[in-house]
């Protein structure tokens, strides 16, 4: 245990942060999940094309928000964009 009162706010501090990073991650990992079996389970003759969208989109606000609050990185989350994207374009082509 730190000895100085700077030291132990630090501590504070780190625990707060380290709660925040973990809800949304989880937060993250859950709307990617939900994107991306929306996009494989998609049947074009069905429709549903707003609820698809809707999921897409979802996941990549949940991204850029975790990139503004520094949770991950901004090219890990370009390229998780990118490759949902190419899912959902192929999608919705057919």
């Amino acid at each position: 245990m730190p000895n100085i009162a700077s030291a132990e706010k630090r501590v504070r501090v780190i625990e707060r942060k380290t709660l925040r990073n973990k809800f949304l991650k989880s937060a993250l990992k859950t709307a990617w999940k939900e994107a991306t079996d929306s996009v494989n389970s998609f049947d074009s003759n069905s429709g549903g094309r707003s609820k698809l969208f809707d999921c897409v989109k979802k996941a990549v606000k949940k991204m850029d928000q975790c990139v503004s609050k520094g949770v991950i990185h901004k090219n890990t989350a370009n390229r998780k964009k990118s490759r949902l994207m190419q899912k959902y374009n192929f999608a919705i082509e057919d």
